[in-house]
């Protein structure tokens, strides 16, 4: 390790005290602490026991160390990296086999549930067959795709068969391998070990030549952890070759992730042991006292709602040392299997650790692998298809386990019934006469992360000043001249010039632009089809932030339709007129992956002609994880169901910053590109937008205009493209006071236009949202580049539940009179902007493209009321 220089007596004495005294430390102060030994080392360590016994205290388990009993499977130890302390990897020819097999995996784990444990903690490398050829052939042979699926497979026969609760530490997983896991585990791991570069980038550090240790990939792990609200165990090891300021550095960016996401369940505090046959068996061990400081600092910074744990076998018998350091937790501790990554150093017994743990005036307890605040707080953080499983091992009250609970095997399935009607299933009609029961869900203070910790990631945006009116600026003049004459090629700056547009000459002269290339085209034509939404869920636990209709389960306005409903609701689409039904839903934790195939074959077989437009890319990824199909099945699978086209919704903005600032869990950019681009390369076409004014940038909206139009340049399966102007009025992002009002009316023109002229030649038709703009609004862009309207929709539930006062439907009448206002003739379309049969046409007109009660009979779902 390697040191600054000792801090002096005084600054020493300084931090002890503002550690003391509840002061907030800053890594300067928590630097020094490290130092702290003797008589210094015993007020830090008096300062953390305090800490962690407030945190106890206010979890109702004063005086109580946890632990978890467990099996170790070694489910291969095979791995891409070459970690320069590690043991536990090895090459092929020194194992029997690449992985232990299912026989071996449930050998474990069946006597460890004799033993009475009650974790089955899998331990792996790091994605083997990118590396080993061995390893590669062996899960071919096996019928598994890679590693992770495997994985996930073991994980569920371990659960059917045995009834322990499976702990996975896979290594670096991405947003999606963590929406494959999480119904199969009821928590995950991965150390993050040190954010320190050095040692993963220069030759000779412990992690050289290790691609999954590189400190950016592990923090990354981390907040897709939180944002997939998975209950997740990291933690730092120490005395590997950093610095003391490294090790403050690992503390604190654990302690951000923690705050911003709630999903960091423990953190351990592991020391290093040097181990022979590896490059680093020369290396110093941490002494107990380094340790000590270390335990009691991170308790210090990361507070008592931290749950820290430090390994009872790596402590060289420091038990009461470490529990006045701070910790609450052992850690895993097996009857039964060895500990395979430090396998020279034996677990102690449990009765061992228990004298040890009251010894030191605590009570030890078994836990589960899911932290008892997790397994009391239930959704998100378990997922349902797990419930059954944690509730026959988990005390109701505590949240702990029960000890002598034996675990027994049960059905780990998808649920049979895909959809049943519950709750507020009326609100599609009753949101515009009775509108929602409160403004903002009663959780509204914790299920979005820490809105403190949240408001730092915000930053001022900046870009060019809007022009003042009257004349227009010379460099708008020029920006504007380049975009007439190559507008797929604007510069950013040029853009950003044209997005400054200030009222009059410079925002007339832009849409004037704007409007000749819609002009050149798609002629004069204002679009529009006859369609209905079926929003058949708004029970969500993702996280967004700027969404006002997600709702849990047991909340008021929370609703789930039937198959029944659904259908029913597609057949008055079609009695109407309608084209087309544009299906999309919450991420409801009880839906299957096949619901949304049911879902389809449902309006398909009600009314084989309607178009089904369903399912943004977030579903599809939900889909894809919850059937453990890959985004390219998943999507097969849902086109030969019936589903003909997407929406390119759950774009937002396509700057991860800024997505993780409006959502807690939706997917990441990277995602949502995957799933359109595989779409269109099976030939399902998609639309594509844009949800803006909330807290981007002019910056992100040219970026994303230009991603977007770099996409159809590669694929050309975009068949729109729709702006939606951010509602604020119900947002919660709003209603913390970090997201603005939504655009102004300005930047409303000016973005429509600019999406035209960015877009030109490569995506046809531009829309407009009725819902978010309203009437004048629509006029405007309408004058201004826009050539479609989007739809009739007959109910339109998201946007009014945010606070949209534009209704939740229009008639073709309506949306015809939009485009006589702008001075443009009306054509009704498909969804693919096709000829609409005259049948079609013909019952819309008669009906003017609304469902509505008065007009057709109400088709009853249940059986008939006697007496």
């Amino acid at each position: 390790m390697t040191d600054v220089a000792v801090p002096s007596e005084s600054a020493l004495r300084r931090a002890l005290r503002r550690a003391r005294d509840g002061v907030t430390l800053d890594r300067t102060e928590a630097e020094v602490l490290l130092h702290a030994r003797g008589e210094h080392l015993d007020d830090l360590v008096t300062t953390a026991s305090r800490v962690r016994d407030a945190g106890l205290e206010a979890v109702g388990r004063p005086g109580v160390v946890t632990y978890s009993k467990k099996v170790f499977i070694p489910l291969t130890r095979l791995c891409r990296d070459r970690c320069h302390y590690c043991t536990f990897a090895t090459v092929p020819g020194r194992l029997p086999a690449p992985f232990l097999s299912p026989d071996e995996v449930l050998d474990i784990a069946r006597r460890g549930a004799a033993m009475g444990c009650k974790e089955a903690l899998f331990t792996l490398g790091d994605r083997p067959e990118d590396r080993w050829d061995a390893a590669r052939e062996w899960l071919e042979a096996a019928g598994y795709p890679d590693t992770l699926s495997y994985v996930r497979a073991m994980a569920i026969r371990v659960l059917e068969e045995t009834g322990l609760l499976p702990h996975l530490n896979p290594g670096v997983l991405s947003w999606t391998d963590l929406q494959r896991l999480k119904p199969v585990a009821p928590s995950m791991g991965m150390m993050l070990e040190t954010t320190s570069t050095d040692l993963w980038a220069k030759p000779g550090g412990p992690h050289y030549g290790s691609p999954d240790k590189e400190p950016a990939v592990r923090l990354r792990v981390l907040e897709d952890a939180g944002r997939s609200a998975v209950p997740f165990t990291t933690g730092i090891l120490i005395g590997i070759g950093e610095t003391l300021a490294d090790r403050v550095e690992s503390i604190f960016a654990i302690r951000q992730v923690a705050r911003r996401y709630g999903g960091v369940q423990e953190v351990i505090v592991q020391n290093f042991r040097a181990k022979p046959d590896t490059a680093m068996r020369g290396m110093p061990d941490a002494e107990a006292e380094e340790l000590a400081a270390t335990v009691a600092v991170a308790r210090v910074v990361l507070g008592p709602k931290a749950r820290i744990q430090a390994p009872p076998n790596l402590i060289g018998g420091e038990f009461g040392l470490l529990l006045r350091a701070g910790i609450d937790d052992w850690g895993g501790v097996s009857p039964l299997t060895p500990d395979h990554v430090n396998p020279e150093r034996p677990w102690p017994q449990i009765e061992a650790l228990a004298e040890q743990t009251a010894a030191a005036g605590f009570r030890l307890a078994e836990r589960l692998t899911i932290y008892p605040e997790y397994v009391l707080k239930g959704e998100p953080w378990l997922d349902p298809r797990l419930r059954a499983h944690v509730d026959a091992l988990a005390d109701p009250e505590t949240g702990l386990a029960v000890e002598d609970a034996p675990p027994v095997g049960r059905p780990w399935q998808e649920p049979e019934v895909a959809l049943t009607a519950s709750g507020r299933t009326d609100l599609h009609t009753t949101i515009d006469t009775e509108g929602r029961t409160a403004d903002r869900r009663d959780d509204f203070d914790s299920v979005y992360g820490d809105w403190d910790e949240l408001r730092t990631q915000v930053h001022p945006g900046t870009g060019p000043a809007t022009g003042g009116g009257g004349t227009a600026r010379p460099e708008f003049l020029t920006a504007l001249r380049h975009a007439e004459h190559h507008p797929t090629a604007l510069s950013d700056e040029d853009a950003l010039v044209l997005l400054s547009a200030g009222p009059g000459a410079e925002i007339e002269a832009l849409a004037a632009l704007a409007d000749g290339f819609r002009e050149e085209a798609v002629g004069d034509e204002v679009t529009y089809v006859v369609t209905r939404n079926i929003n058949f869920t708004n029970v969500c636990y993702t996280g967004c932030r700027f969404c006002a209709f997600a709702q849990r389960r047991t909340d008021a306005d929370a609703y789930t339709l039937s198959l029944e409903q659904v259908g029913q609701r597609a057949e008055q689409a079609w009695a109407v007129g309608a084209t087309e039904v544009c299906m999309q839903g919450g991420i409801h934790p009880d839906l299957p992956g096949t619901a949304y195939f049911d879902i389809a074959a449902e309006v398909k077989k009600r009314a084989p002609g309607l178009h089904v437009h369903a399912f943004s890319p977030m579903e599809v990824v939900n889909g894809a994880g919850r059937t453990n199909l890959s985004i390219r099945d998943w999507l097969s699978a849902a086109r030969d169901a019936g589903v003909d086209s997407l929406p390119g919704t759950a774009a937002e903005i396509l700057d991860d910053e800024v997505r993780w600032v409006l959502t807690k869990g939706k997917l990441p950019t990277s995602a949502w590109v995957d799933v359109v681009t595989t779409a269109h390369d099976l030939g399902i076409p998609t639309t594509s937008t844009m949800m803006y004014g909330h807290v981007d940038t002019p910056a992100h909206w040219v970026a994303h205009l230009k991603l977007i139009g770099s996409l159809q340049d590669r694929t050309g399966g975009f068949s729109e493209f729709v702006l939606l102007p951010f509602v604020h009025t119900n947002a919660p992002l709003y209603l913390a006071g970090i997201a603005r009002p939504g655009p102004t009316r300005l930047e409303n023109r000016a973005v429509h236009a600019l999406a035209r002229i960015l877009l030109h030649g490569r995506i046809r038709n531009i829309q407009t949202s009725w819902v978010k703009l309203g009437d004048e609004g629509v006029v405007e862009v309408l004058n201004g580049g826009i050539n479609d309207l989007g739809g009739t929709l007959m109910e339109e539930t998201i946007s009014r539940m945010a606070g949209s006062d534009n209704g939740s439907y229009k008639t073709i009448a309506d949306l015809e009179a939009l485009a006589a206002l702008a001075g443009r003739p009306a054509r009704q379309r498909t969804t693919t902007y096709g000829e609409v049969p005259e049948e079609r046409r013909t019952t819309a007109l008669a009906h003017d493209g609304v469902w509505r009660p008065n007009l057709l009979p109400v088709v009853e779902t249940g059986p008939p009321q006697t007496g």
